[in-house]
């Protein structure tokens, strides 16, 4: 455990925080588990985060098989979650290091005691290289690779680094983009070759090739299809165009990978990483872990359909195979009129970019009451959920929604604590999460 996870370890939290009981006595982070509370028992407030560790543990396992059986490495998203006890537990999991979306982030997992990381995104101009060298300079064990697009980010970031004396290495990777970020033609990402090859010191280096699948996804899943493959071709065919500047011998990362099309980063790249024996393939995925009752959900049915779930030579299913980690829960504050509830659960709590909060299980008195199959979340507005029952529900005020979101990466953010849960819905660790 790092000095800082020690240290959060001794955090008071107390009834600021979405969870903690109104009115009790602060307590350290790490006696949280300690208290047997229960999201439904009457005591916690609400709403409130939380996560099925069991679950959990089974996502991260079957990941990382995956994963080996792939002959891939894994650097899951920390922008997920962003709790360094997860990250670190994924490391401890077996994770190649932990991927990072900007210099905050950057600085979170640092803190913690994490030293490889991929910065997958582009940083900004020359004021934003010289922010990452600030806090580079402050780790000189650090690996850092980050993504590039233009040759204009490779010269801030030479320059950053020419200034400074005290860096650690920097890893800069040519990034393939559809639909969002990175380069659309090999040659253009050639002339970004190009400028790092002659901007080369020992700690300003080339490291690897780098694409997004994910922001190539339309409505259309063949269209989707169509582009995917093709970035994942463009950038499987600039490895050799790399080795042809560079010699084979330096160590070389290659990188893609969300959490729903990480099939086809394995189709497309791992015949030309197999080809080259000094290079690794390494996937990004993060929200995989938690996954979801929604755009997840959808996402791996679509992964079972296209049979690109395997484990070695075996097809598997990933829809039935992870489970969904999270969930939120809300107190019934209104029944007005016979086909609404009214529910403590708003946009300041959920997420609802990718699809509404599904409604799951009702609890009354500490104890289940009934599963809400036909219950639909109608709308959200800043602090509350309207729900439409099912026909027939016994639904009443003082009630104890569970709810499954959708998209974990929007929903997490919204919360300081992440509280795990046993089996028996127990609370027995507490998470902090570090969004800024």
């Amino acid at each position: 455990m790092s000095d800082l996870h020690a240290a959060s370890e001794t955090v008071l939290i107390d009834d600021r925080v979405r969870g903690f009981p109104p009115g009790h006595p602060p307590l350290p982070l790490a006696a949280i588990g300690k208290q047997g509370w229960k999201p439904y028992d009457g005591r916690m407030a609400l709403p409130l985060i939380s996560l099925d560790r069991q679950a959990f543990s089974s996502n991260v396992e079957l990941m990382m098989a995956y994963v080996k059986s792939r002959g891939a490495e894994i650097a899951p998203h920390a922008k997920t979650p962003m709790s360094t006890a997860l990250a670190d537990a994924l490391i401890a999991a077996g994770a190649w290091g932990t991927t990072v979306a900007d210099i905050r982030q950057t600085a979170v997992l640092l803190k913690a005691g994490q030293r490889r990381l991929i910065l997958a995104n582009e940083i900004g101009g020359a004021a934003a290289a010289r922010r990452l060298a600030a806090l580079l300079a402050g780790y000189p064990d650090a690996e850092v690779h980050v993504f590039v697009d233009s040759t204009a980010l490779v010269d801030a970031l030479r320059s950053a680094w020419r200034e400074r004396g005290d860096l650690p290495p920097l890893g800069l990777m040519v990034e393939f983009g559809a639909g969002r970020a990175g380069v659309r033609s090999s040659d253009a990402a050639a002339a970004i070759l190009d400028a790092i090859v002659a901007a080369e010191t020992p700690t300003f280096r080339l490291t690897g090739i780098a694409a997004y699948e994910g922001a190539a996804a339309t409505s259309d899943a063949e269209e989707t299809m169509l582009r995917i493959t093709a970035l994942m071709a463009m950038t499987a065919e600039f490895l050799p165009k790399v080795r042809s500047r560079i010699g084979t011998e330096r160590p070389l990362l290659v990188t893609a990978g969300g959490s729903v099309f990480f099939d086809m980063v394995v189709v497309g790249l791992s015949s030309a990483v197999a080809a080259d024996p000094a290079c690794r393939l390494v996937l990004r995925s993060g929200a995989i872990f938690f996954h979801d009752h929604g755009i997840y959900e959808r996402g791996l049915a679509g992964l079972d359909a296209r049979g690109g779930f395997r484990i070695g030579a075996e097809l598997a299913s990933a829809a039935s195979g992870f489970r969904p980690a999270l969930r939120v829960w809300a107190e019934v504050l209104s029944r007005p009129e016979p086909r609404l509830a009214i529910c403590g659960l708003g946009m300041r709590d959920v997420a609802m970019d990718q699809g509404m909060p599904r409604p799951l299980a009702l609890y009354r008195n500490g104890a289940r009451l009934a599963d809400l199959r036909g219950a639909e979340v109608l709308r959200l507005n800043d602090q509350h959920a309207f729900v439409a029952p099912a026909d027939g529900s016994d639904v009443s005020v003082g009630d104890v929604v569970e709810c499954g979101i959708s998209h974990p990466c929007t929903c997490l953010d919204r919360h300081a604590i992440l509280y795990g849960l046993d089996p028996d819905h127990s609370v027995t660790a507490a998470y902090l999460t570090s969004f800024g």
